[in-house]
């Protein structure tokens, strides 16, 4: 919800808090005493509104410094979810004080209403204790490209039950872009299986690796220099602030194996972020090849029937 609207719902929320103040006090005058029967359960519903709509204002306050304040966008879900949450409760704590003559009344209703519930949805309840653990825990936020139980996907949203996730590769795809399908799971499963995060909050880049085959004649300190250049040319254009630090750590590297046929592979290992691994390898092995290319003296390719 953007600004403006958490602005049209505040000034929607007081109007309607000024309202129901105003008419429960007005409710004692005497022009309403020929309906003094009625006026307990009317003053008792203007208070009850008066406080829901409060709480409502009180939240959606909370909500605009939450959208302005929170820079990362897994907090900033979080803890919206969370004003939610507690909002609800409240209201819940308000319409069980009005339906109930005491407190008390209301609370014993609730904790038997609760024993029933707890019996029939021990699924959902699971899985919104594992919610819980899940805003406490972070082990994923809205935004992150995770791995559970062979499900691969971007987080779009994560509810009180469920978390949704916008999958990535897939039964149809070869590579690691999105294949537009969107897969639901209950927030239970995280509390039963290892959940692999690709971009969590303390490394930006996974690893990943591109190979070409080449001859075992080839000039291997050439095609590494080639391949190393190609991927820091690449990795300069695609994070130039992080490039002038000259970091080590996002150095790549360049190594040699044996191929089953009879080939020799070149591999470059390079830093990149888990939404752009096709992208990156293509820009690497468009700059590289016409290197590579250009001087078959130094480098062979497998090519025609020497494949």
């Amino acid at each position: 919800m953007d600004e403006q609207k958490i602005r049209y719902w505040i000034r929607m929320y007081s109007v309607f808090a000024i309202l129901t103040i105003t008419t429960h006090y007005l409710l004692n005058l005497e022009i309403f005493s020929p309906w003094a029967a009625y006026l307990p359960f009317l003053r008792k519903l203007t208070l009850s509104l008066f406080l829901i709509s409060m709480i409502l204002l009180i939240s959606k306050i909370i909500e605009k410094i939450i959208v302005s304040q929170a820079q990362i966008e897994g907090d900033r879900y979080n803890l919206l979810r969370i004003i939610r949450l507690l909002s609800l409760v409240f209201i819940t704590i308000v319409v069980a004080s009005f339906l109930f003559q005491n407190l008390y009344g209301a609370v014993v209703s609730f904790g038997l209403i609760s024993l029933v519930l707890g019996f029939a949805l021990q699924a959902p309840i699971t899985s919104f204790i594992a919610w819980l653990y899940i805003v406490f825990r972070r082990p994923y936020q809205v935004g992150n490209r995770i791995q559970i139980n062979n499900l691969r996907g971007d987080v779009i949203e994560i509810s009180y039950l469920d978390t949704i996730i916008w999958e990535c590769s897939g039964d149809y795809l070869g590579n690691d872009r999105r294949s537009g399908r969107i897969i639901h799971f209950p927030n239970s499963l995280i509390l039963k299986e290892e959940v692999i995060n690709y971009s969590g909050p303390h490394v930006p880049f996974i690893w990943n690796e591109t190979a070409i085959q080449i001859s075992y004649t080839s000039d291997l300190q050439f095609v590494e220099e080639c391949l190393l250049e190609a991927a820091m040319q690449d990795f300069e254009e695609k994070y130039p602030q992080l490039s002038s630090k000259n970091e080590a750590r996002w150095q790549p590297n360049v190594y040699f194996r044996i191929n089953v046929y009879a080939w020799m592979e070149a591999v470059v290992t390079y830093p990149v972020e888990p939404e752009d691994t096709t992208g990156r390898r293509n820009r690497i092995l468009r700059l590289a090849l016409p290197k590579l290319n250009a001087r078959p003296d130094k480098v062979g390719f497998p090519e025609g029937s020497l494949r």
